[in-house]
């Protein structure tokens, strides 16, 4: 008579994660050989990707820049601290 101290479903699920792990690691020394074999190909694949993101933080860190310099324009032409057409309301509420 044998004691098992696990049911069927965990051993499935135990062999379907061992499984899974097995892919993966066949799939990340499949890419690893790849990337070994085919240097110049992912070279080139990956400085298209640095110059393309240096690219776009260079145009965001312009529009910025130009933004940061037009509101600096309107805040020094306002030298009088104040705007036109601004009223304060003021409304007080009395308790009775």
């Amino acid at each position: 008579m044998s004691f098992r101290f696990y049911t069927n479903a965990i051993s499935q699920a135990s062999k379907s994660v061992a499984a899974g792990i097995f892919i993966t690691g066949l799939l990340l020394i499949g890419f690893g050989f790849l990337i070994y074999v085919l240097k110049e190909i992912f070279a080139i694949l990956a400085a298209i990707v640095f110059c393309a993101a240096g690219t776009g933080c260079l145009i965001t860190a312009v529009k910025i820049y130009l933004a940061q310099r037009k509101l600096d324009k309107i805040n020094s032409d306002d030298s009088t601290g104040h705007r036109e057409n601004v009223h304060i309301h003021i409304e007080e509420h009395y308790d009775a």
